[in-house]
């Protein structure tokens, strides 16, 4: 059989435009499926991000500066109700009397109001003043007449004193909003008390850290 020259040169070019193509195809293959690797490992890794399951138990966890504060008011509250019931009972002084009444009332109130925040917070109250607030109290309570209205008076206004700034100081900075909320109303209240403290004070002659 006789084959034209021409036909055998195009028949060797087709072969060969067809071999190219399909090494060309299979060339580019690999290099597809490369470029879709890394963007489905990237899926996952955006799963992950700052809104991830790690970031629900620290949005949940009571803030460690609350839970001192709690605390802190539940001790200041108790000594403040064991001096003001020892003012009844140990103060000649109907003004010094009554402010002790005011204070076992109102820290007692302040009490009731804290509690279901400190049972959130998992705070638990303390069963007794802290162990500076006891020795204070042990020492009113060996003193008599105008001696024990003058160390009485001062202790009140200095414990007011750190109460009303701690208080603002977690209106402005507390993580728990009932607890923010709570402090935003009750700082104002705990001013009059101190105001009312120093005033009795300044008419017993009595010279109190004037610092707040």
């Amino acid at each position: 059989m006789n084959t034209n020259p021409s036909s055998i040169r195009i028949l060797i070019f087709t072969a060969a435009f067809l071999t190219g193509v399909a090494t060309l195809a299979q060339g580019q293959q690999p290099g597809v499926g490369a470029q879709q690797q890394p963007m489905q490992n990237q899926q996952p890794q955006q799963q992950t991000g700052p809104g991830g399951l790690k970031a629900v138990p620290t949005a949940n966890a009571a803030a460690p500066a609350d839970q001192m504060f709690v605390a802190s008011i539940f001790q200041s509250d108790a000594a403040e109700v064991q001096l003001g019931q020892l003012a009844q009972q140990k103060s000649q002084s109907d003004d010094v009397k009554q402010l002790g009444q005011r204070m076992v009332e109102n820290r007692t109130k302040l009490d009731e109001q804290l509690k279901p925040i400190a049972d959130k917070l998992d705070v638990s109250k303390p069963k007794e003043p802290s162990k500076k607030d006891r020795q204070l109290i042990a020492r009113l309570g060996s003193l008599t007449g105008s001696q024990f209205d003058e160390e009485y008076l001062k202790a009140v206004v200095k414990d007011n004193q750190q109460d009303v700034k701690n208080f603002n100081t977690e209106a402005q900075t507390a993580q728990d909003p009932n607890l923010q909320q709570a402090a935003k109303m009750d700082a104002p209240v705990l001013a009059q008390h101190l105001q009312s403290a120093e005033q009795i004070a300044q008419t017993h002659n009595v010279a109190i850290d004037a610092k707040k």
